[in-house]
């Protein structure tokens, strides 16, 4: 059976809840109905990422929540409370969106693969979490916006990972109108990878981590790190770059012992060395 624990087990209703079954690490967004990403919840999220980098027994995370909601993104009124304060806010504000800042960094530069599975509606900065993630996968009702600029606030930090994920016209479509597109518009666009049934999408997400968690963890890892450092680059420097990457990947055990697994049309045994 999966250990589940809260992040503060003293907690048992915490923001959010890690669960581990074999190298599947499962984190699971708790506090319904929004799901927001408060404070306490960003702090509890990169907690956790921070812990598990160099956790062997953890291949794969996935991102999940419960209720109706993903994620309804930061915590409106948690913010406003602030505006009473001598600065209007403007400390509080810059915590906040400096801490989203570096969780969802550290979600792409984390050694990890991380999977979102996104039930329900991701707005904002939920949206910017599910586009932060390596792999998307939603249900049928599942919905996306990032309808800050309905209300006075443009959405400019989800921009970043949105603007990463789908095309220029496209982000700007979302950003510029506010409004909700289904989960069929959002793979369409490229946000998610694939859509499924709500009652299969547990099924369908662990599958997937169940897959990559069967491979080697050295290549994933440095794959993983090489696909967004290459997307940054110029194509020149990129394939420089890669190359250095594959040169090196070549001369790892689990490359060597890959390569002999097929030729020799056996399994391989990897060592993640």
């Amino acid at each position: 059976m999966a250990e589940v624990v809260a992040i503060k087990p003293a907690v048992a209703d915490g923001p959010v809840l890690v669960s581990q079954d074999k190298g599947i690490l499962r984190f699971t967004l708790a506090s319904p109905p929004a799901n927001a990403l408060s404070l306490a919840t960003m702090a509890s999220l990169q907690a956790e990422f921070d812990r598990v980098k160099s956790d062997k027994s953890v291949r794969v995370i996935i991102l999940a929540a419960s209720g109706k909601v993903f994620c309804a993104g930061h915590d409106l009124k948690e913010m406003t409370a602030h505006r009473a304060e001598a600065d209007r806010g403007k400390a509080f504000f810059e915590k906040t969106f400096d801490a989203c800042a570096t969780l969802m960094q550290t979600i792409v530069r984390h050694p990890k693969p991380v999977i979102a599975e996104v039930d329900g509606l991701a707005t904002a900065a939920g949206l910017q979490l599910v586009a932060s993630c390596d792999l998307a996968i939603a249900s049928h009702e599942a919905t996306f916006c990032t309808p800050g600029v309905n209300i006075g606030l443009f959405c400019s930090t989800p921009m970043v990972a949105l603007s990463r994920n789908v095309s220029r016209k496209q982000a700007m479509e979302m950003l510029l109108t506010g409004e909700t597109i289904d989960a069929a518009t959002a793979k369409e666009f490229g946000l998610i990878n694939r859509i499924v049934p709500r009652e299969y999408l547990n099924q369908v997400v662990n599958k997937y981590a169940q897959t990559i968690a069967s491979k080697s963890s050295l290549v994933v890892k440095a794959g993983k790190e090489a696909f967004y450092a290459q997307a940054e680059m110029g194509l020149a420097d990129a394939y420089a770059y890669t190359g250095r990457v594959m040169v090196e990947n070549m001369l790892a055990r689990d490359a060597e012992e890959g390569i002999g697994a097929f030729i020799g049309k056996r399994k391989p045994q990897w060592t993640d060395e």
